[in-house]
């Protein structure tokens, strides 16, 4: 999400530079040009590599000479990763190898099983696909150095073996079989969360899935939306706007970890040194001192204060736990949760987040204070249903056996109750949705209808996807295959499964889906990060399935979980086209990965269901495990199953539908401003993302708070310092650096969740200390009784 027309740092050396190379002379016009270079002030000899030489036609028409000079770029744009971040360079390697679909295949499974773990933690993390690369990379070498090759029986006896060696163990471990066999595995990883609604009905209905349902809804949900996505190619995935800058870390780690380079080896060395490091601090702030996950001196100060005193600075100041408070000036230094998004996320993205942060701040305090919607009967963070006298909501006594609505029962128990701060996530879930479609129209529409003309032409000029054009694309046909077969395993899962939702319903649901992708994954591949569109689909689903919150889970997921396959889908295409994997091995890949994530969620989920049920049906959870995502799926499909009674015009919750048309209004005002004043002081007017404000203004909403002000630090460091006045070290290290963070802090959060966090069935808690202590939140906030009180 690059901040378009950031003022450019002056770099302070100069370099000389080859004009206009063929694409496919880049990496020999480079040895050429190395023995022209000059040092810059921020670069050493050692660093130099082919992808420090900007090629543009434009220098060359400038300089009408074979060499010009040209400064350090600085990576703002699409254009800027495309043409001086991302290497064009393509080895011409084999992509589809016995090694490749083994080693996929295996790391699917761990993937998809730590995907799983950290839908139950109280700040739900994605796998790093840093991590997985790593674990191929080394298993993939030592299959290489390990395994027989052909040329240890040539002139033997055993010669006769030599193409079956070759086969198992072609040589080399090449990048391409690494992408390939990463990419199985990130799909698997990615986790459809189609696989939390199994966990809705064991924890909130006692219902047990069948696993054959459960895998093809899975594939269904997945699948739909990867036939979406290659209907979308020429719009989501050719372009050099489309860059999914989350995923720029791992691109770079795969060109430095195979391109030999003395430039890589300092990466490598950069890498290795950050990847162990943090493993090795990780167990620190997870296990051994969780304390360091929100430090807040206000709490720590705090601890001789009265219990009412005490109770507002826990709200305002806690963050540790989930749902704990807002935590306001908390620093976490748990890497696992703060991440390196904001290592990789343009500076306009974290911007207009920061916005949407400080907005969240006051509305939730100023609504629970202020008693709105009853707020201080229940509390102030949860993602639970709540009766009116604060207890949690029984909402088996109004559902029948046959998951449908009893009236009379209704009458009796009387409608759930929402917390304040959840009213207010469904307020701005639907702002943005809102925001999100009149931005992508009125500011990007234009985009749109190029792209698919010039992918038509064959013109697209992005330099990644003309050199593409050696590989033959996947046919239109084999996607639109796709979407049929996932129309039918979905189709066969409403008929004979246990989902209460009419056919019709089902359909409804898909076309809803089909047009909420585009406009999700446009944001997520220009920002780096989509929008919530879960509460536009549970407000449909719940007027065309009123009563029946288990068919509002399904349709949701046929419609919302669409969506977020479709991003996840369409990143690694992006990912492809920038490492030049052949279109039909990547649809291949995707498709197996799909397939086995499918199986593996689903065991993985019921395990920790079955071993961890009471602490997820806890409306706080620990700092360990939470089920927070569950709650939030079911509160959603209670309460939009009773859409009539808690958000039709005259009752308590109609704020939260008419959140659509309150988001789209004020983005049609931008666009009417920005067309007469494009900009207004030094602002940009269309920098301000509407879309990007409203998601954040619920950011505090539920789970771990005390990660905000790190994360906002991290990004200021990276984004606005390294960027700008440390170009060069950016370019080369920024991505690297924080591949290598999460790589590091997974793989021991992976170690510690089966050995001593009770995935495997069995809890090991470390000894309480000041770091770890016995009893109220990590973070001192509550009355901990660190410190004995004089009232």
């Amino acid at each position: 999400m690059p901040l378009n027309e950031f003022e450019f740092a002056q770099l302070q050396g100069l370099r000389k530079v080859s004009a206009d190379p063929p694409l496919n002379s880049f990496h020999e016009k480079t040895q050429e040009v190395k023995s022209e270079a000059v040092s810059v002030t921020d670069l050493t000899d050692a660093d130099a590599n082919e992808s420090d030489y900007a090629v543009s036609p434009t220098d060359s028409e400038r300089s009408g000479a074979g060499l010009v000079k040209k400064e350090e770029p600085i990576i703002r744009t699409g254009e800027d990763v495309a043409r001086h971040l991302v290497s064009i360079r393509d080895d011409g390697d084999s992509a589809s190898t016995f090694r490749s679909w083994t080693l996929g295949t295996i790391f699917a499974g761990l993937g998809a099983a730590l995907c799983q773990i950290y839908r139950f933690k109280p700040m739900p993390m994605h796998v790093s696909t840093v991590f997985l690369l790593l674990v191929i990379y080394t298993v993939g070498n030592a299959w290489a150095y390990v395994l027989p090759r052909r040329t240890w029986v040539a002139g033997t006896r055993l010669e006769f073996l030599s193409g079956l060696f070759h086969f198992i163990n072609p040589g080399p471990f090449t990048m391409k079989e690494h992408v390939v066999a990463t990419l199985v595995a990130s799909t698997a990883a990615s986790g459809s969360s189609a696989v939390m609604i199994f966990a809705v009905q064991r924890l909130f209905y006692d219902m047990r899935v069948d696993t054959m349902t459960a895998v093809l809804a899975t594939f269904s949900t997945a699948c739909f939306g990867f036939g979406i996505v290659g209907v979308l190619r020429p719009l989501i995935v050719y372009p050099s706007e489309m860059v999914y800058w989350k995923h720029l870390s791992t691109v770079t780690i795969f060109q430095a970890l195979h391109f030999e380079s003395s430039s890589n080896k300092n990466k490598l060395r950069l890498f290795w040194t950050a990847f162990t490091g943090m493993f090795a601090y990780e167990i620190i702030p997870a296990y051994i001192a969780p304390v360091l996950n929100g430090i807040s001196v206000v709490c720590l100060a705090s601890q001789r204060a009265s219990k009412s005193t005490i109770d507002a600075i826990t709200n305002i100041f806690g963050g540790a736990s989930s749902n704990e408070g807002l935590g306001l000036l908390s620093m976490s230094f748990d890497w696992q949760y703060v991440g390196s998004d904001h290592m990789s996320l343009p500076l306009i993205q974290q911007a207009n987040s920061w916005i949407g942060i400080s907005i969240c701040y006051v509305a939730v305090l100023a609504i629970y204070y202020s008693n709105a919607w009853n707020s201080r009967s229940f509390p102030m963070l949860s993602s639970s249903l709540f009766a009116s006298n604060g207890s949690v909501y029984n909402q088996s006594a109004i559902f029948g056996a046959g998951q449908q609505l009893d009236t009379t029962a209704l009458k009796e128990v009387g409608l759930p109750s929402l917390t304040g701060a959840n009213v207010w996530s469904g307020f701005c879930m639907n702002l943005t949705i809102g925001a999100l479609i009149t931005h992508v129209i009125l500011f990007w529409g234009g985009h749109a209808r190029d792209s698919f003309r010039l992918a038509r032409q064959k013109t697209q000029p992005d330099p990644h996807y003309q050199a593409m054009q050696r590989y033959p694309e996947v046919p239109w046909w084999w996607f639109a295959s796709i979407l049929i077969l996932s129309f039918i395993a979905g189709l066969v899962v409403v008929v004979i499964g246990s989902t209460t939702l009419p056919w019709w319903a089902y359909i409804v649901s898909l076309l809803l889906g089909t047009f909420i992708t585009p406009f999700s994954i446009i944001l997520a591949a220009r920002m780096g990060s989509g929008v919530f569109t879960s509460q536009l689909m549970k407000m449909v689903a719940g007027l065309i399935n009123p009563g029946r919150p288990i068919a509002n889970l399904y349709s949701s997921m046929w419609s919302h979980d669409v969506v977020i396959a479709a991003i996840h889908l369409a990143s690694d295409l992006k990912i492809g086209q920038y490492l030049k994997v052949p279109p039909r091995v990547m649809f291949v890949a995707q498709i197996w990965g799909t397939v086995l994530g499918a199986f593996v969620n689903y065991f993985v989920m019921d395990s920790i269901v079955e071993s961890r049920r009471k602490v997820l049906l806890s409306p706080t959870g620990t700092h360990v495990w939470s089920g927070q995502m569950p709650q939030i799926l079911n509160s959603a499909a209670v309460s939009w199953s009773l859409a009539k009674d808690l958000y039709g015009v005259n009752s308590p919750y109609w704020i939260i539908p008419m959140g659509l048309l309150f988001g789209a209004i004020p983005t049609f005002i931008q666009w009417l401003v920005w067309k007469r004043w494009p900009k207004i002081g030094s602002v940009k007017v269309d920098s301000i993302m509407l879309p990007i404000i409203y998601m954040y203004s619920a950011a505090l909403t539920h789970g771990v708070t005390s990660t905000i002000i790190t994360g906002i630090l991290v990004g200021i460091t990276s984004q606005l310092w390294l960027r700008r006045h440390h170009p060069v070290w950016y370019r080369k290290y920024n991505y690297i650096l924080g591949g290598a963070l999460d790589g590091g802090a997974q793989t021991m959060i992976f170690v510690l969740s089966f050995a001593v966090f009770g995935a495997s069935g069995v809890q090991h808690k470390f000894p309480h200390w000041p770091g770890n202590p016995a009893r109220g939140n990590v973070d001192y906030c509550n009355g901990n009784g660190a410190f004995k009180r004089r009232h």
